[in-house]
Parts: C-alpha cells; structure tokens; sequence
C-alpha cells in the first residue's frame, strides 16, 4: 500500500462534487493517479460556469480552483449532450436543462418531452466531454472527444448518470444506462478525451514526484 506521502505526490484533483464522474475518472485515470475530488474542499466558492463552449467552462473550473489549490494538479470536465434536432440542445445547458433546481431525471423528461413526434435521423445526438488540466492558474493541456448515438423514447436501465439511460450509442442495442462499465470505460467520451491526456497527466505526476 502507497505511503500516504507518495499518495499526495500521485493526487489528480478532479473539479466536480458529482460523484459519478469521481467514479468514472477512477476507472479511466486511477493508475495514472490517485483520485480526489472536492468534497475534500467544502468551503471552495461555487464556480460559475459563464462559457459559452465546453472548453470555456472547462478551463474556467481548472483555472480558478487551481488558483484556490496551489501546487495541485486540477482536471475539470465540462460535458454535455447535444441533439442537431432541438438546435444543439441541452448542449452546455445539459446539466441545467430543466432550469435552477434541475435534477438528472427532470432533464431527462424535458428532453424526452422536446423530442415527442421526432423519428429516425432526427434521433440523432451526441455526447461531447472536454477535459482541462491545469495547475497554479495555468493550463496544460485539454482534450475533447465525442460519441454519436441517438435518444431512445423512454428510459432504458439504472447505470450511469444523467442523460446515460435515453442515450443508446451508435453500433449498440443498449443505452449507456444498461451497458455494463466496462464497455462504458472503453468508448464514452470521457474515456475518449481521458486517452488523450493520460501521457500528459503521467508525465506531470512524475514532475510532482520529483519536486516532492
């Protein structure tokens, strides 16, 4: 077992409280790094997510709580749904679709609700993920990656979270809320974007490995 000082050195802070994701980031970068999230920090200010991309959102979340985290590696996600039908809706909204007081299965309804009457192509969506790593106000690297699938008309399994039981991924019969994790793990677009920067995130763990 790790010493808990090597555990420090190893950390990658991941800017969320939704314990979802800390889940699904432990699957995708846990032998890259230890783990953690912000419920260690519940006096950090609430973050306003002002972009109007995913990257913007991303890099405001890194930036500003690596400011707050100094000498900390900080990874921040922003994701969202988007279906060409509605206009690029929920898109950055995702997590706010169905407005302040939202709830994953309120945002689902509403989506569900929008899309009455639509069939075929105009089923069509897709998951985007941008990932921003960051440490002391500056960042790194990011990454972006995204899975096409269509909306299904009514909630399909328990697994995963958010939009995870109304989307059935291209190529598959099954919503990301009835595939298994591990099949989740290897082609979400978090997975996706998660690849792209596991060289990255190595190489600045063994800086702060060094420094420590």
């Amino acid at each position: 077992m790790p010493s808990p000082t090597s555990t420090a050195r190893r950390t990658l802070w991941i800017a969320t409280k939704n314990r979802g994701k800390t889940r699904e980031f432990q699957l995708l970068l846990g032998k890259c790094a230890f783990i953690r999230d912000l419920y260690s920090y519940p006096k950090l200010p609430d973050i306003k997510e002002t972009g109007a991309t995913f990257f913007a959102n991303a890099k405001i979340k890194a930036v500003t709580l690596s400011r707050e985290l100094c000498g900390k590696l900080i990874l921040a996600d922003d994701s969202g749904l988007i279906v060409p039908a509605l206009g690029g809706h929920p898109g950055v909204r995702s997590a706010r679709y169905a407005g302040p007081q939202s709830t994953p299965e309120k945002n689902r309804s509403k989506l569900l609700k929008k899309m009455v009457g639509l069939g075929g192509s105009r089923r069509k969506a897709y998951f985007q993920a941008t990932l921003v790593l960051a440490k002391n106000g500056r960042v790194l690297g990011s990454k972006s990656a995204r899975i096409w699938g269509q909306i299904t008309k009514v909630e399909r399994g328990s697994g995963g979270f958010g939009y995870d039981p109304i989307f059935q991924p291209r190529g598959f019969r099954k919503t990301f809320g009835e595939l298994p994790t591990s099949v989740k793990k290897r082609i979400s677009h978090r997975a996706r974007a998660a690849r792209g920067l596991r060289s990255l995130l190595s190489r600045e763990i063994r800086l702060l490995s060094v420094k420590n």
